[in-house]
């Protein structure tokens, strides 16, 4: 099954959530996890060694 591509907006949402206390630790790791919050940090720590280098 493929997933949709991250949405950054629904993550930081997600995230924002939390830092409010509306949702649970676990919940908003579920979220980000199923969110593509990997995939947004891969692409970011890609993009700063091409940047280093």
């Amino acid at each position: 099954m493929d997933r949709p591509p991250a949405d950054p907006a629904k993550l930081l949402a997600s995230w924002m959530e939390w830092e409010k206390g509306e949702t649970t630790p676990g919940r908003v790791m579920a979220d980000l996890k199923t969110g593509g919050l990997r995939e947004v940090l891969e692409h970011l720590a890609s993009q700063s060694a091409s940047a280093a280098s």
